[in-house]
């Protein structure tokens, strides 16, 4: 597989495996991490081409993460696709506030997540 790379970064071993199943279908190169800390070591071996960004994470939060990547040239310019929760009101703006690129809402349809990430990065 040649395709991009997607960074997820997410705690919850369920919701990884619901993206590690879409993505399988795709040509995007899946890598996981399971919380911020774990990500940014991730990201400096090797940079992805997207990013996935849960906002509740151990040790850091998503949305520390993001502002961290941005402030960083070499990941400034990464896509960065915040993902919030409902239950979380006003979690849509801190995220953009952050820096990221687009955010979505839990849950969410895999579909709706696929075509966010197909806006940033095209299959060909």
């Amino acid at each position: 597989m040649t395709g991009a790379s997607v960074l997820y970064v997410e705690d919850n071993e369920f919701n990884r495996k619901i993206v590690r199943q879409l993505l399988s279908r795709t040509r995007y190169r899946l890598r996981e991490a399971v919380d911020g800390e774990a990500a940014l070591g991730m990201v400096r071996g090797e940079c992805p081409d997207l990013i996935l960004m849960d906002v509740q994470l151990p040790k850091m939060s998503g949305l520390e993460v993001t502002r961290m990547l941005r402030n960083d040239p070499v990941t400034a310019a990464v896509p960065i696709i915040v993902v919030t929760s409902f239950a979380l009101s006003g979690d849509d703006r801190r995220a953009m506030a952050a820096g990221a690129s687009a955010y979505i809402a839990k849950p969410y349809s895999p579909r709706e997540l696929l075509a966010l990430i197909q806006t940033f990065l095209p299959e060909g």
